[in-house]
């Protein structure tokens, strides 16, 4: 198990870009599936998760060539199915979260598709229903071995039909919709979800020869088409990394430049963080952080009650940036109320921070109060554990903006999310070293 090193209170400076989104990459690495013929994808990040989706395309017999750094051809014209009951498979689908995006494009063009119980992080329930229900819609068959915890669908031929998805699943409305651009007839996906990275897969399947509208909003038809074709797709920067560079510049009152984030597919994120007191100017497609050396005030709401943070299904805020928004609130001057909504272990990092001398009252395993210490009382290094990703690049800013030395274990978590993060940190300033 590897670890970080920080010595924190240093005061950061320069450009950092943004990788490409890991999950986009999820949806749009799966989707080569559908066609025999060349997909290039550029702006895929170097990352853990990343590369064990690549690895398991390959174990299919998927062709892939690394052309640069970030970019790859891939082209599926001889897809070994014979890899889906292979102990092999159970052993590497079961390693990551991503595998289920898998099943979707499988199964529209082969008619069969199976998948083990996929990891991932441990932030509570993430269950599957949305994905196979739709699935069946489309006339599938499912099974689902106990025993193995392994999950089978079949399909001579999907037909397409309306459905009402009983969630905005941003990976269940992605993989529906993978399966039915080569169902027979028209789909209808209502309550489907609309994130920007799920409008990427669909204009790059557009590309390929689906025909999907409504992009973008949370009504899609797809009509199915016999066949797709070959493309060029460029993976969105990604936000989640964009709003945790926002957050280590407000707590360690750095001046730092994101560069290339896309402005437009930020969605409310810019927004939030102002109401942290967090001043954001936009310059051309770059993100400016001030040093913020007079600190940063959370704003009331209008009726002078506490600001409440939540997180919601696009365009409301993201959740995989509310433990930013969190740790960022301990520092400010006044009190937010940071609700988590979807999962119920994600929260539980924050125990933690109250070790480093933070001042959070956890209300339940949803809800979160900070009372920010407006840099008054600096926070304190200490040794610490990541439990996922989101939780793990949090401490990793706090530690960055904490008096003294830090330890934090298992950053195999974070890698699985950030691409040579501590390489990058330390182009800006940042004094960390994996150990």
């Amino acid at each position: 198990m590897s670890s970080f090193k920080i010595e924190g209170g240093q005061s950061l400076t320069g450009e950092i870009r943004p990788q490409g989104a890991k999950n986009e990459a999820l949806q749009i690495l799966s989707a080569v599936l559908l066609t025999d013929a060349e997909v290039i994808i550029n702006n895929v990040p170097d990352i853990v998760d990343v590369n064990k989706l690549i690895q398991l395309l390959s174990n299919f017999g998927v062709r892939v060539q690394k052309l640069s750094d970030n970019s790859y051809s891939f082209q599926a014209d001889a897809v070994d199915l014979d890899y889906l009951h292979s102990d092999r498979y159970k052993k590497d689908g079961g390693g990551l979260r991503g595998s289920i995006m898998l099943v979707g494009p499988l199964l529209a063009r082969f008619g069969l598709a199976s998948i083990p119980r996929p990891g991932g992080d441990k932030i509570g329930r993430r269950r599957l229903d949305t994905h196979f229900d739709g699935f069946v819609e489309l006339g599938a068959s499912f099974e689902y071995d106990r025993d193995n915890y392994f999950y089978t669908v079949r399909a001579e031929k999907l037909i397409g039909k309306y459905m009402l998805l009983d969630e905005a699943s941003v990976t269940g409305t992605a993989n529906i919709v993978m399966a039915a651009v080569l169902a027979e007839g028209t789909t209808t996906i209502y309550n489907a979800a609309c994130e920007p990275y799920l409008q990427q897969l669909c204009s790059m399947l557009n590309r390929m020869g689906a025909k999907i509208s409504g992009i973008g909003s949370n009504l899609l038809t797809i009509e199915g088409v016999a066949q797709l074709g070959g493309t060029t797709h460029t993976i969105l920067p990604d936000m989640i990394e964009i709003g945790s560079w926002v957050g280590l510049a407000a707590m360690t009152q750095s001046e730092l430049t994101i560069k290339d984030v896309r402005w437009e597919f930020l969605g409310q994120i810019p927004s939030v963080f102002k109401r942290l007191g967090i001043r954001i100017e936009k310059r051309g497609d770059d993100i400016f952080i001030p040093a913020h050396t007079d600190g940063y005030e959370i704003q009331n709401f209008i009726d002078g009650s506490i600001l409440t943070v939540a997180d919601a299904p696009w365009p409301g805020f993201t959740p995989d940036l509310l433990s930013i928004i969190l740790v960022v609130a301990t520092q400010a001057r006044g009190s937010v109320l940071i609700h988590q909504k979807m999962f119920e272990s994600r929260l539980f990092f924050v125990d933690k921070l109250i070790d480093m001398g933070a001042k959070i009252i956890l209300c339940d395993p949803h809800r979160a109060t900070v009372i920010g210490h407006d840099f008054q009382s600096q926070l304190k290094s200490t040794t610490m554990t990541s439990p996922d990703i989101r939780a793990g690049i949090s401490l990793l800013i706090a530690a960055l903006s904490a008096k003294g030395t830090s330890i934090i274990h298992n950053i195999e978590q974070i890698d699985r999310g950030y691409e040579r993060i501590d390489e990058r940190l330390r182009a800006i300033g940042a004094k960390i070293e994996r150990i």
